[in-house]
């Protein structure tokens, strides 16, 4: 038997995707996000309001970083979730977490959480979504094994949007 739940924007597993951008004075900003995934090859799609401090970031910056949240980093995911940088511009130093420069984009990433992709904006959909090029991943070596990304080490959180919390 099966209970039916309606129309429900559920959707299994949800990850935790931390976006970093910088804004147009240099200031690093993260946000939480967990409406995102691959969109093609070699491509990323993240679905962000339009009022996020972070969507004005990418418009202006055309860049971004997405990384993937940590079973070790749950709390401070959940701060850049929360706190908004349009009322909270420092929320980044605040939440602890320490701010690196991308390598291969115009962006940050925090280097806590382990692996990060950096990307370019190739666009926005009409809907308001970020599509990006990935141009880069990066993983720090305690979450490899034989030089790979090791799932197991990486410990990733997902977004439970039933329960609104995290697994």
């Amino acid at each position: 038997m099966r209970k039916n739940f309606g129309s429900q924007t559920w959707m299994y597993p949800l990850p935790v995707l931390i976006i970093g951008t910088y804004g147009e004075d240099g200031t690093p900003d993260a946000m939480n996000a967990a409406w995102g995934g691959i969109y093609d090859d070699n491509q990323v799609i993240i679905c962000l309001a339009a009022d996020h401090k972070t969507t004005a970031n990418i418009r202006s910056k055309k860049a971004f970083t997405v990384s993937f949240a940590d079973a070790s980093h749950v709390t401070e995911a959940d701060y850049l979730g929360i706190v908004s940088a349009n009322s909270v511009p420092d929320k980044v130093k605040r939440s602890g977490l320490t701010v690196k420069k991308s390598d291969f984009v115009d962006a940050p990433y925090l280097d806590e959480f382990p692996v990060t992709l950096d990307c370019e904006l190739i666009r926005f959909t009409d809907e308001g979504c970020v599509i990006g090029k990935i141009v880069n991943v990066s993983a720090d070596d305690r979450v490899l094994s034989e030089g790979k990304i090791d799932a197991a080490k990486l410990e990733p959180i997902s977004y439970d949007p039933v329960s609104h919390d995290y697994l």
